[in-house]
């Protein structure tokens, strides 16, 4: 038969995450409460720019299909309101209003062209206002993914220090008085790194979509710019 072990070896203690939880102190429970906060928090923020960006691209997608569909600038201008709902739409919007009330009596070529570099202007205005929209939610997620992992590192701390003030209490340096406060730490470090990596893998995603996003607009205000040039020229020739 196989010797038994140690008496000072065998532990009953539970060691589920819920135990592990309860059986922590009030530091080390608030640091836990803190770091599942964020990471569901981070989820959300997730949730919702996924939501977000992937709809301003479907939309955003359908407006230039109509832009590039050959209709008449007039055309495009009437059938965006003044608050469109789409961010394509609205950087459309913003230069095709500028256009729109100055080339009222315009004359020569120098007037053209201070058309369409006020147009420009306002395209380009509305595209950073766009990205900045866009980005909401990401700071949350830079906070998140660089601040849990040393949020978590604080509560390990506590978690060892306790484990330290039992062996002085008790004496002894065996698995039953060690083990809680090392499990309590390592599951405090746990946590921090389940918040932190996701957060992090998040933002940077969403920082590339929405950079490649903000390209794909200033791209089609450039085209507008284009288009509004050459409409002015066809309306001098004429």
């Amino acid at each position: 038969m196989p010797e038994a072990l140690p008496e000072a070896l065998v532990t009953t203690e539970d060691f589920s995450l819920v135990a592990l939880f309860l059986r922590a102190d009030l530091i080390v429970q608030a640091v836990m409460a803190i770091l599942a906060l964020a990471s569901v928090w981070s989820l959300a923020v997730a949730i919702d720019r996924f939501f977000s960006i992937s709809g301003a691209k479907s939309r955003a997608k359908k407006f230039e299909q109509a832009f590039w569909a050959g209709q008449p600038m007039e055309d495009l201008t009437d059938r965006v309101t003044d608050k469109p709902a789409e961010a394509m739409a609205r950087v459309f919007s913003a230069g095709a209003r500028e256009w729109r009330e100055s080339r009222r009596g315009a004359a020569g070529d120098d007037t053209n062209r201070a058309i369409v570099e006020r147009a420009t202007q306002m395209m380009d205005v509305a595209v950073n206002r766009e990205t900045q929209r866009m980005e909401t939610g990401l700071s949350t997620l830079a906070i998140i993914a660089s601040s849990t992992p040393f949020i978590g590192l604080f509560g390990t701390v506590i978690g060892i220090m306790n484990s330290f003030r039992n062996i002085a209490a008790q004496g002894e340096t065996n698995l039953t008085v060690v083990a809680p406060g090392i499990a309590e730490a390592l599951f405090a470090t746990a946590l921090g790194l389940f918040a932190a990596i996701p957060a992090l893998i998040f933002y940077n995603k969403f920082s590339a979509d929405v950079s490649a996003f903000s390209d794909r607009l200033t791209n089609f205000a450039q085209e507008v710019s284009a288009r509004l040039s050459k409409r002015l020229n066809e309306r001098r020739d004429v």
